[in-house]
């Protein structure tokens, strides 16, 4: 029989630009922290999953077998480095649940880690395009914000140009940013600001504004996952209501750059599984690298038909008081987006919320959580739906 993995302890630290030289440093705080939490010795852990991209990032590759460093007793615990892209720490969160659920192990301890800002912008903005397609990509100018750029005239061209609805989604996470103590950028920067092309707030890649695009960041998180068995002696547990992975063609030229095919099949299959629609959800925490990924995950969700995302921004859907809030975590937009460590996060803090355990980030009465980590530009797509289990 089948067992079901649930999540039964994490720890996250705040994301921004880091004194620790590394990940080995970066996963070293959040690895025994995680464990604690849930209440689990070093060993009784069967199985460890690294989400790191690095790709350049850094020349120590091998990252799977960096934990042990920290924690000694995990040293003959096998140990294996997940990359997806963006979507690296849900693709390490999906291996450990395979395992879990297989029977292979009962306890599993996730680690997602990135640390992007020892490189040059310049050459940040290099790896960042290995997630993209470098045959025909590679020269896009602005980088990888440029192949969101791309989208996003792609998009005005041929619904109109929906910059200031844009302007308003990175405002709303900036502004729900501020009550998150792991955020990067804890600063409500307003609308007018997030609206105006400035010195401040230059074109990255027009028409994406700085305010429309992710941060460079450093940061960590990590959770322990264990069968419900294990977890009856625990603390707590989060389970999944469902679970999906989709993947779509990575050439933009090969798709429609106007609809995330990949992400609307993905969320289509986890409600499915899960028996729920939108509207059972609390809260949902989505990957807004840029707040035209925000816009076109609002239509691949279905808040809103195609070319009509921007209703869910006027009419204040998406809001923390409004009727499916949205990143009340500030999302990557305000929180930071160190890649391998971004979907562990976003699970983190739904779990948290659902927890209530959120504090100022709290939607009160948190049942039903949404969580979409998506790689490169909606190739590599996974929805999960959480539930408090304990």
């Amino acid at each position: 029989m089948t067992k079901r993995a649930v999540i039964v302890g994490w720890s996250h630290i705040p994301f921004g630009k880091l004194i620790e030289p590394d990940t080995e440093s970066l996963m070293a705080r959040v690895s025994g922290a995680a464990l604690d939490h849930a209440g689990v010795s070093r060993e009784d852990v069967d199985g460890i999953y690294v989400g790191v991209y690095n790709n350049g990032f850094d020349k120590q590759d091998f990252q799977g077998a960096l934990v042990a460093l920290s924690e000694p007793a995990l040293a003959y615990t096998p140990a294996t480095r997940l990359e997806n892209a963006c979507a690296t720490g849900s693709a390490a969160i999906h291996a450990a649940m395979d395992f879990i659920e297989a029977g292979r192990g009962r306890i599993a301890l996730v680690v997602g880690a990135e640390k992007m800002s020892s490189q040059p912008n310049p050459v940040v903005g290099d790896i960042l395009l290995s997630a993209s397609y470098r045959k025909e990509e590679a020269n896009v100018t602005g980088g990888f914000a440029g192949v969101f750029a791309q989208i996003a005239k792609s998009y005005f061209a041929r619904y109109g140009d929906r910059s200031e609805e844009l302007a308003r989604i990175a405002a709303k996470n900036h502004k729900n940013g501020v009550d998150n103590p792991y955020a990067q950028i804890r600063k409500d920067l307003g609308f007018e600001f997030c609206n105006e092309v400035s010195d401040k707030n230059p074109y990255v890649a027009a028409p994406l504004r700085r305010t429309d695009c992710s941060l460079v960041s450093d940061g960590a998180a990590a959770m322990v996952i264990a069968d419900e068995e294990t977890a009856r002696d625990l603390a707590r547990a989060v389970g999944f209501r469902a679970r999906s992975h989709v993947n779509d063609l990575m050439p933009l030229s090969r798709r429609d750059p106007t609809t995330l095919e990949g992400a609307r099949r993905a969320w289509r299959q986890a409600l499915d599984e899960a028996g729920i629609g939108l509207d059972d959800l609390s809260l949902v925490e989505t990957h807004d690298c840029f707040t035209i990924a925000e816009l076109l995950e609002y239509e691949a969700m279905g808040l809103a038909a195609p070319g009509e995302g921007y209703k869910v921004v006027r009419e204040g859907i998406a809001e923390k008081t409004g009727r499916l809030p949205v990143n009340a975590s500030g999302g990557l937009k305000a929180k930071g987006h160190p890649i391998g460590a971004t979907g562990v996060s976003m699970h983190v803090l739904a779990c948290m919320q659902l927890m209530n355990e959120a504090g100022a980030m709290q939607v009160p009465g948190a049942k039903l959580a949404g969580v979409f980590n998506m790689g490169g530009a909606a190739v590599t797509n996974y929805v999960s739906i959480l539930e408090r289990r304990k």
